[in-house]
């Protein structure tokens, strides 16, 4: 049984910092929203990276570190009894991330790199793979299949890997999403769809050495990859002080613009599904 069982007619979200900035910062970050998802009656899991290892430049913020980072998560885990979800870059890491955490992250730039999507598959644990910036949405199949083919190798359940939408570069410094993409990978992936919200209105590289982004519209693609139908879920980076957080501070949604937005998404989904 994992998280993704128990889950009723809802949207689910995954939503947190961007990168764990210390123990205290973790555990107050995951106890505030899972008071607000709480609230709003919606399931959460809690994300926070403990190394950014894809930064713009060597002089930004990359994290704590794989050791500390999980600890902290696991912490986060048992002390305030929520899923929790981390990033892996790299094979080796796999082994050590899956025994911490309740849900693995496959970077959007190392969602063709094979080796890693085998290890992560072959985890037991679900696994979300962001679609590449460079892909089309239909390239995601090759990028399922394989998850699946590992996990069947190993005779573990092949249906917890889902499918990112993250957004495609278009031209330089800047992404755009194509919601059609959305149902495409649903049809073409036979997996589950979640739509990212933070990165796909980031502006790779867009303040020198880091990236820029604009959250003003993150609720409004939000709203807008919900009411295709294709959506599962939503990935959502959020910060009590965006414009101080070391990483990705451009792209992240405040607390406290949360529980509206929570409130019309659910809404929006219920309207789509029942029509």
């Amino acid at each position: 049984m994992n998280f993704f069982d128990n889950l009723s007619d809802s949207l689910f979200f995954i939503c947190g910092p961007c990168a764990i900035e210390s123990r205290g910062f973790a555990l107050e970050t995951a106890a505030e929203l899972k008071k607000i998802f709480s609230q709003v009656g919606l399931p959460f899991i809690y994300k926070s990276s403990f190394d950014k290892a894809n930064r713009t430049s060597m002089s930004t913020f990359r994290g704590v570190g794989l050791n500390e980072g999980l600890s902290i998560l696991a912490e986060v885990r048992s002390q305030l009894n929520i899923p929790v979800l981390t990033d892996v870059h790299e094979t080796w890491q796999v082994k050590q991330v899956a025994e911490a955490v309740d849900m693995l992250q496959v970077p959007a730039f190392l969602c063709r790199q094979t080796d890693l999507i085998r290890e992560v598959a072959q985890t037991g644990k679900p696994v979300n793979v962001k679609k590449g910036q460079f892909l089309a949405p239909w390239d995601m199949k090759n990028v399922m299949d394989k998850a699946r083919q590992a996990a069947q190798e190993k005779d573990l359940r092949d249906d917890l890997f889902f499918a990112c939408e993250r957004g495609t570069t278009f031209g330089y410094g800047n992404l755009v999403v194509d919601m059609r993409g959305l149902q495409i990978m649903k049809e073409t992936c036979g997996s589950r769809i979640i739509f990212d919200a933070t990165h796909s209105v980031q502006l790779p590289g867009g303040q020198g050495t880091s990236s820029g982004g604009q959250r003003q519209y993150v609720p409004h693609l939000a709203r807008a990859a919900v009411a295709t139908g294709a959506v599962s879920g939503l990935f959502m980076e959020a910060h009590p002080n965006p414009d101080d957080a070391p990483s990705d501070g451009p792209n992240m949604l405040t607390f406290k613009q949360l529980p509206g937005l929570l409130r019309q998404l659910q809404s929006i989904y219920d309207l789509v599904k029942n029509s």
